[in-house]
């Protein structure tokens, strides 16, 4: 016989089991949510150390406790000197700071949500990059981005194509002090930039790719794009590349190879002169990269950091002509 009572009663209990595996589904997605980004970072030779000691720091806050290197490839460059130096010292305390050390870069992705491509050596990052972003991981790819425009270019398009955030960029973009100065009207329109750091070459990649890139970014950050010709004068421990903007402004980048160590800029207003491009640390970048991987927004452009690298490679070039100005155009052409 049918029972209205007990038939009541079974579909109550139904209906709070499913309310309940509801409210378990619900909590355990905001909690997936809320959970830092789980970081991998390939390339242990350069970077990597002083980045996962901010990322790892159980006392980090804002974007910066958003998230945590698990996973490490330690990679490496060989041929590159510096590349096995910083190797042998990074690998054990990154372990210690409680990241798995991987040895393949496809184990590596099994284990992240996001990847950091901080190699030191710009050969290198095309075909890492392509691994990351065949997973489906979205992608910071540290300085040098590539060792020509056309592998940073074949980066850009392969996360395009798949629909990952990617960029790159030096540290120097995000300096509060450089971001402060490019909003400043006491300065007024900016007319030009006279912007240095240390230029040490390495002979795998074009002369400014190697870590004058870090003056050059800090150019480009204060003029902005439009960048037509460039013409580099070389001495042994200096460099001086002089850029010419579409709209008539002159830019310049200082590379040095002696003396003081060190990173700024002189901003041309038309109000006033002003000083930025210092280094402040790595976590204005940092802070920038977990946004980036969060929203799916990139800070910069693909087509600026395109616009560096081919005002890097145009200056290697007009070095080759004798200090001849070379223009961009001839970098950013695609194949």
């Amino acid at each position: 016989m049918f029972r209205p009572t007990l038939f009541a009663a079974c579909a109550m209990t139904i209906g709070l089991i499913a309310a309940s595996i509801s409210n378990v589904s619900a909590a355990e997605s905001d909690a997936a949510r809320d959970a830092p980004l789980r970081a991998g970072i390939i390339g242990l030779d350069a970077h990597a150390l002083p980045w996962t000691k901010i990322l790892n720091d159980p006392q980090a806050k804002g974007e910066l406790a958003e998230m945590i290197v698990v996973a490490g490839y330690p990679g490496g460059s060989p041929d590159i000197p510096q590349s096995m130096q910083i190797l042998e010292r990074s690998v054990e305390p990154i372990r210690a700071l409680g990241v798995e050390i991987v040895d393949s870069i496809d184990a590596l992705l099994a284990k992240v949500d996001v990847v950091l491509v901080l190699s030191i050596d710009g050969r290198t990052h095309l075909a890492q990059a392509r691994q990351a972003i065949a997973a489906g991981k979205p992608v910071f790819v540290d300085k040098p981005m590539a060792a020509s425009v056309a592998d940073a270019r074949e980066i850009f398009r392969l996360a395009h194509e798949k629909g990952v955030p990617c960029f790159s960029s030096s540290a120097l973009r995000f300096a509060p002090g450089t971001v402060a100065a490019c909003q400043d009207a006491k300065i007024g329109q900016i007319q030009g930039c006279d912007a240095f750091s240390p230029c040490g070459v390495e002979p795998h990649h074009p002369d400014l790719f190697w870590y004058g890139i870090h003056g050059v970014e800090t150019l480009f950050t204060i003029m902005g794009p439009g960048c037509e010709t460039v013409q580099r004068v070389q001495a042994e421990n200096f460099d001086i590349a002089v850029g010419r903007w579409k709209d008539g402004r002159l830019g310049t980048f200082r590379g040095t190879r002696q003396g003081p160590h060190a990173y700024g800029a002189t901003i041309f207003g038309s109000n006033s002169i002003a000083q930025a491009g210092m280094f402040e640390g790595y976590e204005p970048l940092l802070v920038e990269i977990v946004r980036c991987f969060k929203t799916g927004h990139a800070p910069v452009a693909a087509e600026q950091t395109l616009e560096i690298l081919a005002f890097m490679q145009a200056a290697d070039e007009s070095k080759r002509q004798n200090s001849r100005p070379v223009p961009l155009a001839d970098f950013l052409k695609s194949e």
